[in-house]
């Protein structure tokens, strides 16, 4: 079953989805209490966030206690495979030889991430996925 497409997270709405992903289902002033610690925003700023993501369908809400509850709607994974598979045609016309080769060029990856890019180049040759 193919994932459902949803629209390109903004990078503040990236930054709420990553805390969802991190504590699970939260409430706007828990993810607001996490925001606040790294950089300075409102709690309704946040608040409006959370409304407009869940409009667009990139978070669900539970209404059903008094504090609502938000969750992302996709894994991070899956987020992270659409904003690449995006990339990928937006920068790279569709060449992931490109993309890896510019990603690898352009920060440093350790003699541990190097390990399982090449595990996983070995997987991918022997037909798995």
């Amino acid at each position: 079953m193919p994932e459902p497409t949803l629209p390109r997270p903004t990078d503040a709405e990236l930054e709420i989805l990553k805390v969802l992903w991190r504590r699970g289902p939260s409430t706007v002033r828990e993810v607001f209490d996490v925001l606040s610690e790294t950089k300075q925003t409102g709690y309704t700023t946040v608040l409006k966030f959370m409304q407009i993501m869940a409009e667009k369908g990139l978070v669900r809400r539970d209404e059903t206690a008094r504090a609502h509850l938000y969750e992302a709607a996709l894994a991070e994974e899956e987020t992270q495979r659409q904003l690449i598979g995006d990339l990928l045609q937006r920068a790279f016309d569709g060449s992931a030889k490109k993309l890896v080769l510019q990603a690898l060029s352009s920060e440093r990856a350790s003699s541990a991430e190097l390990d399982e890019i090449r595990r996983m180049l070995d997987e991918l040759e022997r037909g798995g996925r």
